[in-house]
């Protein structure tokens, strides 16, 4: 059995371009998918936050829409309902990364507010990225891996082959013209090898110890690919 962290913003709120603020959060199925085919797989599963805040879920993301009808909307408030990790996460500052096998980050737009910029989540990710554990991080999630940019702008990341939320979806949520910055701009302008498949389309690219997923989609393959590393 693993020990499997899963990193999640402690933002409901995202500071937009105008100063103006939109309701965030991560996104449900980036959290259910992943965390259900780890558990499934019997690995132990525990969750962490900036602060160790309870976080919200993205409201979007439990609409029948996202989810495959009332049904499927109903399932991801339920497993929401009774992961009792999510009520009672780590603080990111008190987290010793060597107790864990891998660690993997949910999306949703939460991360560009908190995430992409915190010192916890960078020093969490320096250690893992230098003893080659397995690196998860799915949609906005990957923004968070901005953070361990260096004040001369150098970033352990660069050349990396990864993926992440496209701006050409970001423009079909009618968000990309509000946002501070697009994450597909900001990964190539910091050195990454970035890659997309078509909108909303599954799309995992695995580099080294790094597994990243494009999107929702993405989030079940993504939690495969990871766990095949686990053995």
């Amino acid at each position: 059995m693993a020990e499997i962290l899963m990193v999640i913003s402690g933002a409901d709120r995202l500071t937009m371009a105008d100063g103006t603020e939109h309701p965030t959060g991560y996104w449900a199925e980036e959290f259910t998918a992943p965390y259900h085919a780890f558990t499934k797989a019997g690995h132990r599963v525990s969750v962490a936050t900036p602060g160790g805040v309870q976080p919200t879920v993205d409201a979007a993301s439990l609409q029948p829409e996202v989810n495959g009808g009332p049904a499927g909307a109903a399932a991801a408030v339920t497993v929401l309902e009774t992961v009792t990790e999510l009520r009672r996460p780590l603080a990111l500052a008190d987290v010793d990364p060597t107790r864990y096998d891998a660690v993997f980050y949910v999306g949703g737009h939460g991360p560009i507010q908190d995430l992409s910029q915190d010192a916890d989540s960078a020093r969490l990710l320096r250690t893992v990225l230098e003893k080659g554990m397995p690196l998860g991080a799915v949609c906005h999630g990957v923004a968070a891996l901005l953070a361990t940019q260096d004040a001369s702008g150098g970033w352990p990341f660069a050349g990396y082959r990864l993926t992440g939320f496209s701006a050409a979806e970001e423009k079909q949520t009618g968000l990309a013209d509000r946002l501070p910055w697009l994450l597909q701009d900001r990964l190539m302008a910091a050195g990454a090898r970035y890659s997309s498949a078509g909108a909303w389309a599954p799309h995992v690219v695995v580099d080294r110890s790094l597994h990243t997923g494009q999107n929702p989609a993405s989030s079940a393959s993504l939690a495969a690919a990871l766990l095949k590393t686990l053995g």
